[in-house]
């Protein structure tokens, strides 16, 4: 407590680790939930497989949508991140401006990636009160918060349903359910022939071959 009963102000250098902190811690708590979200998505296509090998494909479908709907969440997810990193190293630039300057400077990076953080319901809590605090240090403006992006994402679902559908089904089954890519000729995918024809030389049982199709997955997931 201060003079007069007041709280001493914190120095802008207090301030920018303070905000770098609540960043990273952010940071991490995305880190689980892309986890989380990931290792629910295995369980999900270990079940989709045992419901093609039962021929049920009214389950494989609603399967399906829910790996799509995981994919979506990680890769909006992995947006988040990118922003929150775009944060974090413009607060590495506060802090050498202020070595040099002796204040904080106003920064459009730092308020376009709030602006677009704010949306995002894991962060947006943490995100609103840093944006209080940096429109009071002077490093941001205040922003207009936008509320439609959701309402876009469920008409984008069903519009792109049925085909991502069908890819995910073609892509967990072998080709025994779904479609082929558009990109992809009559013949068997690339990935796929490469998992047939090793497994078919190798002798491999069908859990291995399981096993390469799921890495496959989870590997496109990482580069989407």
């Amino acid at each position: 407590m201060g003079l007069f009963g007041k709280t001493p102000e914190k120095n802008p250098k207090e301030l920018v680790n303070e905000w770098s902190h609540k960043i990273r811690k952010e940071g991490y708590q995305l880190d689980r939930q892309i986890r989380a979200i990931q290792r629910e998505e295995e369980k999900v296509k270990r079940s989709l497989k045992e419901a093609a090998k039962k021929g049920d494909k009214s389950v494989c479908t609603i399967l399906a949508k829910e790996i799509i709907r995981a994919r979506k969440a990680v890769n909006k997810i992995h947006t988040s991140k990118a922003h929150l990193n775009s944060i974090q190293m413009q607060m590495k630039n506060q802090l050498a401006t202020l070595r040099v300057a002796g204040s904080l400077q106003k920064s459009t990076e730092v308020m376009q990636a709030i602006q677009s953080l704010v949306r995002v319901p894991e962060v947006a809590a943490t995100m609103r009160d840093l944006s209080r605090e940096m429109m009071k240090a002077g490093i941001i403006e205040e922003m207009l918060e936008e509320t439609m992006e959701g309402l876009e994402d469920e008409e984008e679902l069903e519009e792109e349903a049925q085909e991502e559908v069908d890819k995910v089904l073609w892509e967990l089954t072998a080709g025994t359910l779904g479609k082929a890519p558009a990109a992809v000729t009559d013949s068997l995918p690339p990935a796929a022939s490469v998992v047939a024809e090793a497994s078919a030389d190798a002798g491999l049982p069908l859990e291995d071959e399981d096993e390469l199709e799921d890495m496959q997955s989870r590997l496109q997931a990482l580069r989407s």
